[in-house]
């Protein structure tokens, strides 16, 4: 399923709806126990046979989520210079979808095996993305304003706004054989009120304070308010080796200012 069928997902009308409807705080959790992807995720954004639940690699529980990319799986050609790219991923349904200027807490684990190829490709494996007015607007094809990379054995925490791309964290590491916790604190808003604090297995690595999210503007499509939505999986340049990632123990609530701490 290509972008255009992402836009009609995630039609303007609908988000409205959820902004004007939703007065319970978000709590929401996933530990992947289920025989089949629950309905938390939307599932435009893989191939068939791309993911499975199973149970011999687990974080907690029973069970957990494996997606496994393949060559060519929701290829996309490049545009405007960019390369080709083909993914596997899980969006979060559009109930769900983020609200600017609401402070929300995500956390989730991964685990990449021991096999899992390491190379210097573009490599995200997990993103928010703002939600782009139309998608014929310029910013259709813009880069997350937030996202978790892998790429030739260095892990990235990257920030883009204005096209003006940050690296807010990096480490060499080689996650290969143990799973990774992570946990993030964000606040989107193009306002200086913005805030990114990050934890991975327990130790804070990002606390920035400032703007999160691109503004209003009518050359780019980007609306006011603005909302984000989330995907995790695999998303990368083509390439000819396939990819495995499990995924476990999802949370995601909305929280009190006082606890960006």
């Amino acid at each position: 399923m290509q972008k255009s069928t992402l836009f009609f997902l995630l039609g303007v009308s609908s988000l409205a709806a959820y902004a004007q409807s939703s007065s319970t705080p978000l709590n929401v959790y996933d530990g992947f126990e289920t025989p089949t992807l629950g309905d938390m995720w939307e599932t435009s954004r893989f191939a068939p046979g791309a993911i499975a639940i199973e149970s011999s690699i687990v974080r907690a529980g029973h069970s957990a989520l494996r997606i496994t990319l393949k060559p060519q799986d929701v290829f996309e050609a490049g545009r405007n210079g960019d390369q080709d790219s083909e993914r596997d991923e899980i969006l979060e349904n559009r109930r769900l979808i983020s609200h600017e200027d609401i402070p929300y807490e995500f956390s989730w684990s991964m685990y990449l095996p021991p096999d899992f190829p390491i190379v210097p490709v573009r490599l995200v494996v997990a993103q928010w993305k703002q939600y782009c007015g139309s998608e014929s607007a310029p910013c259709s094809d813009d880069s997350p304003v937030l996202a978790v990379r892998y790429i030739g054995g260095v892990l990235r925490i990257t920030q883009e706004i204005d096209h003006k791309p940050v690296v807010l964290y990096e480490e060499k590491r080689d996650l290969r054989g143990s799973w990774l916790d992570l946990r993030f604190r964000v606040r989107f808003t193009p306002q200086i009120t913005g805030r990114v604090q990050t934890w991975l297995d327990g130790k804070q690595v990002i606390d920035y304070r400032g703007v999160t999210a691109d503004s209003e503007s009518a050359a780019t499509g980007y609306r006011s308010p603005g909302y984000f939505y989330f995907k995790m999986g695999l998303y990368r340049n083509v390439m000819s080796q396939p990819m495995t990632i499990y995924l476990d123990e999802y949370r995601k609530r909305e929280i009190a200012a006082k606890e960006l701490f």
